[in-house]
């Protein structure tokens, strides 16, 4: 933890203690010399830190006072933050101050009159006299004056391309992937090309190198080969020598790297190369330039395997999508610990001890390193006991004292002081958590992890978005499976972070609650609790002691289902929070909360408050006291009918996020003058008396999420236009008129409307249209310039009569089209001109009354179409597409006049799903769906035996069959023998 104190937090505390504010406050009221003297103490402190930090670990005294620093650092953290909050309030209230100068007008009466401000007088007696007792300790500790050093993993240089493979089990598919890309020939303009192998400490990447470097099919292709174990710092010149040396067979002396090179050349040119880099962390690509120079003289074919922990260093080369190694499969991973815990791959002669073997696998998660040394510890130990010991053991509680956590701790310690702190703030979120990037940042944020000690253009929440990206690299996050927009953490990871975590952090859930000690509870500073069904009072009921707690988070493992409930004591709200003065983050999201109590307002340093999902109809007016608020959340608040008035007060506030919030009708005052807003996601016009529309111009740093609604009450083009919509940067929009339509609609104005809200089009990813009352739709709408936007819904635009040519956006995969009456027929003006929907996945169209054609004329288009959709098209007669090679599932809905359905093949279609329709489009359909496995059919006109019969032959492959109000049908089958083809 020391990395933490040294750079993501003295830092910023030497910037505070600096700055001008507090100079002048300091000189006025006579204590400039006590905060010179805090400066100076923290200087001296500093310079120890790095020797502090390698004594811990086996210095119990030392990693005391460590932690005693890092405490004394937040207190100075939380007294410069009531100076400063102090100093809001008095300029936002218009109190008389008695200081001439600007700078000194904003001081807190509690500097400038310490008669009625003792205790803050006696804060800054405290913090001068644990400093100085700091100080002097240090020297007793003997701790000296050294440069921070990255640790380096010497044992690493111990790794060899050698490899039993008898012993390696569950990479065979991953081996014979690789090994195919290292046997082919692929295009490259600089005759070699890269193979990485990517995935967290423990998982297997260097033992799946040498599985690759020791095949005799590329060992037979490749006329050298050289293995090179990099590890820590990326020496290019002792790479080299490494590399000569495996080539030419010989040592020789090189004066530089230059002589060394031009010597390689000669080995290396015109042969078929295999390099095997091992254990790569560097990100330098300026490292990577100066060592592949001599590799361009090989022959084509040349290869590179890199296997890393990072992701920085091969984007920069051009790897954009990188597959993690995975976990091994549970067979895979049972038979991996077996081996090396029994001699043999299964447990069939020790079926005593299978049971105790599955469960420590399943504690094992996949993770081959932990398999491996589990089970080795266990090779000479054939007894139940023994076995039943290590499945109990604290190790699991406890992961820094297993043999794994080491392997992860390199990739921990690897990390930079920032990184660091935000990594171990993870520790508050339990095993399986679904992290979302947005919100994980906004958090970070909020609790002062993202601030930078020197100016910089770079905005907090950028620099966070950097940090986790980074942690991504390293396999610290991986995506969450069936999740693509979530994250989760590695159970071992997870551990780490808890590992790390020491006395400043607790986690509040059943795992972890019975551990805490009562006597730490006073010195914790970010708390988590899992959420239950009934969170009862007496969970909290001693953290009233905890006055220096600063995070105040409810979590969940896994998805939260909108069947799920959860309740709060109202005594958490009325009774706790008040005690907790210095809560920067408050999270009560998802709980059966009816109302805030009006205490919310006292909490002065709040940053972060995440009601989203709550029952509560308003928010209390003093919410607007919370001078520091930066994020506000109040997501799926179907109550929520009431924002506060006096918003103009939240000047820090930069994300206010009010999405589905169906009662809340209009926007607080003041909300257009915060110029630091980031997220404003609903925007509701309001007219002359309301909202205007020409309000969001000022808004300059409006970006991500946002939905416009009321844009009907818009009555001129041209503010539109003043909005500048063209130049915010905005990830999802979606823009909203009323349903009503009638003769007040005006078609033309609405349309210039919407053309005037063309967002920018390197940045959008989500486009949502709703109610427009336009003829047709602006030549925006669908232009290919907006190369990354993936889903497009248009809805309820009643009087549009054509479809824009959505074919040629490059990225779209997914397209909800419903509620467009006045479309007669959809045809080549959908694809555009050229191949069409080249990434559409989903294609649903919904309440299509007027439809009554689809046709086109081309089989260039729907390539990767998974996913076909139409309901409640009465009108629709008939469909005549080309084939759709990757369709795969396929319902009609509601669509009785269908009679016409033209389609060369579905070869891949596995579920088709046919409700009120003719019988028609069942005999089409299942005459050209060869594949089919799955069949739902409901209300089929004219399906009678005989349809039924000739239906029949095509559905060999059935496995799921559903028939409901068939009523014509009398037998299913005529024979046993179709019954048993059908399976």
């Amino acid at each position: 933890m020391a990395e933490i104190v040294l750079s993501a937090f003295l830092n910023v505390l030497f910037e505070k203690l600096a700055s001008a504010a507090l100079k002048s406050i300091a000189s006025y009221k006579g204590i400039d010399a006590e905060i010179k003297k805090w400066h100076r103490s923290l200087k001296q402190i500093q310079r120890v830190l790095a020797d502090a930090s390698r004594k811990e670990i086996t210095d119990d005294a030392v990693k005391e006072w460590l932690n005693d620093l890092q405490h004394l650092a937040y207190d100075i953290d939380d007294v410069l933050d009531d100076l400063s909050t102090e100093a809001m309030h008095r300029e936002f209230n218009h109190e008389p101050e008695a200081i001439s100068s600007k700078v000194i007008r904003l001081i807190p009466s509690c500097c400038t009159n310490f008669s009625r401000s003792t205790s803050m007088h006696d804060k800054l007696d405290s913090i001068t006299a644990k400093l100085k007792d700091l100080v002097e300790e240090k020297a007793a500790l003997g701790l000296t004056v050294g440069e921070e050093t990255r640790p380096k993993v010497i044992s690493r240089r111990l790794q060899t391309s050698m490899v039993d493979a008898s012993s390696i089990i569950g990479r065979q598919v991953e081996k014979e992937a690789l090994v195919n890309r290292l046997l082919e020939d692929e295009p490259c303009d600089q005759n070699l090309s890269i193979l990485p192998i990517v995935g967290m400490g423990g998982m297997g990447k260097t033992t799946l190198a040498r599985l690759l470097y020791n095949e005799k099919q590329v060992k037979d292709r490749f006329e050298l080969m050289a293995w090179v174990c990099v590890s820590g710092e990326f020496d290019s010149f002792g790479i080299s020598e490494v590399i000569y040396q495996s080539v030419a067979g010989v040592h020789k002396e090189f004066a530089d790297l230059n002589l060394l090179q031009v010597d390689l050349v000669k080995h290396l040119r015109g042969k078929r190369f295999l390099l095997v880099l091992d254990d790569v962390w560097s990100e330098s690509y300026e490292d990577w330039k100066t060592l592949v120079g001599p590799f361009h003289a090989c022959a084509p074919g040349s290869k590179v395997i890199i296997t890393t922990r990072k992701e920085q260093l091969l984007k920069r080369l051009g790897y954009g999508h990188l597959n993690q190694l995975r976990s091994l499969l549970h067979d895979d991973a049972l038979s991996l610990f077996a081996l090396h815990a029994l001699g043999v791959d299964n447990f069939g002669s020790h079926v005593s001890l299978k049971a105790h073997g599955e469960a420590i696998v399943k504690k094992c998660d996949g993770l081959p390193l932990a398999l491996i040394t589990l089970g080795t510890s266990l090779r000479t130990k054939e007894d139940e006991d023994s076995w039943k010991k290590v499945l109990e053991s604290e190790i699991w509680k406890l992961p820094v004292e297993g043999e794994i956590i080491p392997a992860l701790k390199v990739s921990y310690h690897d990390l930079s002081a920032p990184l660091k702190r935000l990594f171990v703030y993870c520790s508050l979120f339990p095993k399986d958590f679904l992290f979302d990037k947005e919100q994980l940042v906004l958090l970070w944020m909020a609790e002062g992890f993202l601030q930078q000690p020197t100016p910089s253009d770079s905005t907090e929440e950028s620099l966070g978005h950097q940090y986790f990206d980074e942690l991504f690299s390293r396999s610290f996050f991986q995506h969450a499976p069936d999740h693509e927009s979530f994250f989760v953490m590695h159970d071992l990871m997870n551990d780490l972070a808890t590992s790390v975590a020491t006395e400043f952090f607790v986690r509040l859930d059943n795992e972890t609650e019975k551990n805490i000690r009562k006597e730490m509870l006073e010195k914790y500073r970010h708390m988590s609790f899992v959420r239950e069904p009934y969170v009862t009072y007496k969970k909290f009921e001693e953290l009233k002691i905890s006055k220096s707690l600063r995070t105040f988070l409810a979590t969940s493992i896994g998805v939260i289902e909108s069947w799920q409930h959860f309740y709060l004591s109202n005594r958490v709200l009325v009774d706790l929070l008040h005690e907790l003065p210095l809560l920067r983050v408050l999270c009560l999201s998802n709980f059966e909360i009816s109302e805030v109590p009006s205490t919310i307002g006292t909490l002065r340093h709040l940053r972060y408050l995440n009601l989203s999902r709550t029952r509560i109809t308003h928010l209390p007016e003093n919410l607007c006291n919370l001078y520091n608020l930066q994020t506000l959340i109040v997501v799926g608040c179907h109550n929520l009918a009431k924002l506060p008035n006096n918003f103009l007060k939240l000047k820090n506030l930069r994300h206010l996020d009010i999405r589905d919030t169906p009662l809340l009708d209009k926007m607080p005052l003041g909300i257009s003058e915060l110029k630091s807003l980031r997220t404003l996601s609903k925007i509701i016009i309001g007219g002359k008396s309301g909202f205007e529309v020409t309000k969001l111009e000022g808004l300059e740093n409006l970006c991500g999420k946002v939905s416009i609604v009321g844009l009907d009450k818009v009555q001129n083009a041209r503010d539109a236009r003043v909005a500048n919509f063209s130049q915010k940067r905005l990830s999802e929009l979606e823009v909203v008129w009323t349903k009503v339509s009638d003769n007040s609609r005006n078609e033309i104005l609405e349309k210039e409307v919407l053309n005037e809200l063309k967002p920018r089009n390197d940045k959008l990813i989500q486009l949502k249209i709703k109610s427009y009352g336009g003829l047709e739709f602006p030549n925006w709408v669908g232009n290919p310039s907006f190369g990354h936007l993936r889903h497009m819904s248009i809805l309820g635009c009643k009087k549009c009569t054509s479809l824009p040519a959505f074919g040629q956006l490059p990225s779209l995969k997914q397209l909800f089209i419903k509620g467009l009456d006045g479309v007669r027929v959809v045809g080549m003006e959908l694809l555009g001109t050229g191949r069409a929907f080249p990434s559409l996945e989903i294609l649903s169209f919904k309440q299509m009354p007027g439809w009554e054609k689809w046709a086109t004329s081309t089989s260039d288009v729907f390539p990767c179409l998974k996913k076909l959709l139409i309901r409640d098209c009465h009108n629709l007669v008939q469909v005549k597409l080309e084939a759709l090679p990757s369709l795969n599932v396929l319902e009609i809905y509601g669509c009785p006049n269908l009679v016409d359905v033209t389609l060369q093949a579905l070869p891949s279609l596995n579920v088709l799903k046919i409700v009120r329709c003719d019988n028609c489009v069942f005999r089409r359909l299942v005459e050209i769906a060869n594949a089919l496995t799955k069949l739902e059919i409901e209300c089929i006109s004219g399906l009678n035996d005989v349809v039924w019969r000739g239906a029949i032959e095509y559905l060999g492959a059935i496995e799921d069959l559903s028939i409901v109000e068939c009523n014509e049908i009398k037998y299913l089958w005529e024979s046993e023998a179709i019954v048993k083809r059908g399976g």
